[in-house]
This record gives C-alpha cells, structure tokens and sequence, in this order.
C-alpha cells in the first residue's frame, strides 16, 4: 500500500521507530564527544565535575517535553514534514518554512562531522594509525560513508530500519559492556583512584551556580538531538497517528538511561581522565583500555563508529521526507517531491541531500577543518529554532483545548511551552557565546563576530531569500491561513488503521 505522497505504508514497526529515534543521537559518539566538555563546563573553580549525570537529567527535560509536543502535533496531522507542516498550520507559513529549511540546513552540516568520525574510525578500528592522521584519506572514507547510506536510504525503508536495528544493536551492547564492567571494576575490584556513586552526582541543586548548570545544558542539552528522526517516517510507520509520537517519548527516555548510566559509571571509575582536558575530544576510547583492556578495547571503537554511521543514516531520512512535503505542499521546487516507483522512497530528495552532505564536508575540509568545527557549533543554533517552535506551535494549535482537564493543560500546553522556552533561552545564550570570536575553533573574527555565529546568520538569511523566491515563483502556499485543533481531537481514541479518525 502507499499513502498519500506515495511512501510506502506500514513498512515501520513500533519498535523500528524507536530504533531510529535513539540511533539517530548516536549516543556512542555523543557521550564520547561531550561528556568530557560537560564535566568541565562552568567558570573556573565551580566546573560540573561529578554533578554531570545532573546535567544530563535537567537537559532531557525539554527535549522530553518537546517529545510531548511531537507526539500530540503527530496525532493531529502524521506528515512527514514534521516541523514544516505543524508550524504552519499553527502559526503561519513563512515560519512554517524556515522551520523545515532549519532541519535540511542542521542535518547537512551534522552529516559533515558524522562522516568524519565514520572515516577516522574506520582507519583506528583496524589499526591504520598513520590514515586516520590523514586528512585526505579520513575524508575519501567518510564520503564513501555517506555514498553507502544514502544508497540504503534511497533503497528502502525496510532496508534503513533493518541496518538501523543492526548498527544501534552493536553500539548498545557495547556501552552497557562497558558501564557493567566499569562499576564492577569500582565496587568489587576496588579499582585505583576510583569513587562510589553518590546521590549527589544526579542533583542539579548540588551544582554550584545556575551558571555552571547553563553551561553543562549548552553542551548537553543538543546530545539529546536526532529523536524526532522516528517522526520524520510516521507516514511509513504502523499506526501513523500514534505509534510515531509515542517513539519519540520513549526514545528521549531510553537516550537518557544510555547517557545517565554510561556517564556515572565513567566518572565513577577515573574522575581524573574523564575531567582531563586533553581528553575531552574522545573520554569513551582512553578510558576502553582501562575497562576492556588491550585488544578488546577496540569495541569502543565499534561502538562510535556504527554510532557514526547510523546517525549519518538517519541524518538523511528526516531531510529527505521534510522537504518530499514542503515540495507536494509546492513550498520547494516539484522535483524533490518525487518518490521512486519501486523503492516507494523520496529518491530525489535522498540522493540530493546525500550530494549537498558531500560537497558540504568536502568543501569545509579543502577550506578548513577549523571552519568544519565551527560549522558543528552553530548546529545547536538550528537545532534550538526548528524544535522550539515546535513547542510553541502545539500549545498555540490546540489553545482551545488546552483547558478541557488537568492532562492537556499540562501536557499540550504547559510542557510543550516550557520545553520552547528553555530552547530559546539556550539559543539566544549561545549565540551571544559565539559572537565572542575566542570561543571559536579558529579564533578568527568574520565582520567582527565568532565564524560559528557567523554561520548560522548566513544560512538563515540564504533561507529567508529563497523563501521569498519560492513565494513570487510559486504563491500558492503562503497563502495558506492559520488552522486550529478541530474540537475534541485531543480526546479522540486513536484510530485503529493507523489514520486520523
């Protein structure tokens, strides 16, 4: 069967959604990038250190609660378009679309770093020191990276499921291995320079300063980003009005076992490598020797680069559908609204997206690493917008409901707002960060302002003229009125074919 715009029907399972939720975080390479900068985030003398689990806690907070938005946005209106279609039935169609252009731009520039880290590890896992310090190779491997998952995109989605199931299976085994090992390594082995886990390490009010707290969410809060890749396929997925959404929650709850656990048990066996600054790129891998030992520490490895390479996977999915809807809603040219006869899948918008991935990375590495790097943290920026807005647009979509009984004023509401509130506040907190050129990886100022600043600026002024172009070329959707939740959707028993009732 097809649906509307041709995808394939119940061709994801519940927990296939859930799979490509979590493994689009990819958790492995998220904690072994960040935990290290989180444990050290703060001023001087009043860092996060071991109150880190804390951080992680207090920043699922509003993903959790935007969660909650996505799943109550999905039961109204299962598109593909996510972001897109739901701003723009709430709060208009030009926000509507610098939403969906905000997810193409965040997932092409986070598609740069996860072929990188699937080209580096790719060498380090068999032991190629010597090509994983080489640019050149690091990046012929990670457009190879990209070319493969693009390849299984574009195939099927039965086929993306399947590799994602595989891949998220590896690297969860391989983390829980490790925080098994670790605490077993503390508390029976008694091993040197280790610490018992205490209360304390998961209490936000055993931080010092609302301050150190901010700082560990700037970094921690975007670890939680990628969830809403399983919604992205709610078209494709069993029960498309409700199993998506519920994916969406249960996947930020699984994300924070994973980081809250894996977490603890590093800090609970070396502290002092963990909270070491020459560590903080990669925490996970110096620490694999102490927990696996020598050559079974080469499963860390494992784990971050099939973290890498599912994300970059999974990068392409939500991508590919958001702008199949933003073309069948004629937002976008008509060509990306296209879907392979055979696959049943966006091929046009997958195989663009998958060569604008790689002219993007190749591009920034002729150029510049550094320029890579600042790419990645204006990520959080986009990252902010795109999902904050999906926060306000529930609460604003269903206003006439939100006072039916305690359940909706809270969690259509409340949560939601609170959510895109926190977001904004973290947005505008990191911009203001890097405006300050000294907190980029150059250090070099663009128009007197940090380049990752700089970045994001661009990309959302280059958003808004196309948008205007789109419109005088095509004005048929921006003419589009705001919409409001039909009565009593809120209380309606989902339906049992996996549509709207």
């Amino acid at each position: 069967m097809t649906g509307d715009k041709g995808l394939k029907q119940n061709a994801v399972s519940f927990v296939s959604s859930v799979v490509i939720g979590v493994a689009s975080t990819a958790p492995g390479y998220s904690l072994a990038a960040v935990l290290g900068f989180v444990v050290l985030a703060g001023p001087v003398g009043a860092t996060v250190g071991f109150q880190a689990p804390a951080v992680l806690l207090v920043s699922f907070v509003p993903m959790f609660f935007i969660a909650s938005a996505y799943y109550y946005m999905n039961r109204a209106d299962p598109d593909c378009g996510t972001t897109f279609s739901w701003v723009t039935k709430a709060m208009g169609p030009h926000l509507g679309w610098l939403g969906g252009w905000a997810i193409v731009v965040a997932d092409v520039i986070v598609m740069a770093n996860l072929a990188q880290i699937a080209g580096l590890y790719s060498f380090l896992l068999v032991g190629a020191e010597g090509a994983a310090e080489s640019v050149f190779w690091v990046t012929v491997v990670g457009v190879i990276w990209i070319g493969i998952m693009t390849a299984i995109v574009t195939i099927g989605i039965e086929l993306s499921a399947r590799t994602q199931q595989f891949l998220l299976g590896a690297e969860v085994v391989t983390l829980a291995a490790f925080a098994v090992i670790a605490l077993w390594k503390v508390y029976v082995d008694d091993f040197p320079g280790s610490t018992h886990i205490e209360l304390s390490w998961f209490s936000p009010f055993a931080i010092d300063s609302l301050s150190t707290l901010t700082a560990g969410m700037l970094l921690a809060v975007f670890i939680f980003w990628g969830w809403d890749s399983a919604v992205s396929v709610n078209e494709e997925t069993e029960d498309s009005s409700e199993a998506p959404g519920k994916s969406a929650v249960v996947s930020t709850v699984i994300l924070l076992l994973i980081y809250v656990i894996v977490a603890a048990a590093a800090l609970s066996l070396d502290f002092g490598t963990v909270s070491d600054p020459a560590n903080s790129a990669d925490v996970l891998s110096v620490l694999g020797t102490e927990v696996f030992g020598s050559p079974l520490d080469k499963i860390l490895i494992i784990a971050i680069l099939t973290s890498a390479a599912a994300s970059t996977q999974t990068s392409i999915l939500p991508t590919a559908r958001t702008t199949l809807s933003m073309a069948r809603a004629k937002a976008m040219p008509k060509a990306l609204g296209n879907v392979h006869p055979r696959y049943l899948t966006p091929h046009v918008s997958s195989i663009l997206m998958g060569v604008l991935s790689i002219v993007w990375y190749v591009g920034l590495t002729i150029v510049s690493e550094n320029i890579l790097f600042d790419s990645l943290a204006a990520l959080g920026l986009m990252i902010a917008f795109y999902l904050g807005l999906n926060g306000f647009a529930c609460a604003i979509y269903y206003r006439r409901e939100l006072f039916r009984n305690v359940k909706t004023f809270l969690f259509v509401g409340v949560a939601p707002l609170i959510g895109a509130a926190i977001l904004f506040y973290l947005l505008g907190k990191n911009a203001v960060e890097l405006a300050d050129p000294a907190n980029s990886e150059s250090g070099d100022s663009w128009l007197g302002l940090g380049p990752p600043l700089v970045i994001a600026i661009f990309f959302m002024v280059l958003g808004v003229v196309l948008m205007f172009w789109q419109q005088a070329t095509s004005p048929e959707f921006f003419r589009r009125k705001l919409e409001v939740a039909p009565p009593d959707l809120v209380a309606r028993a989902p339906a049992t074919d996996g549509k709207e009732s």
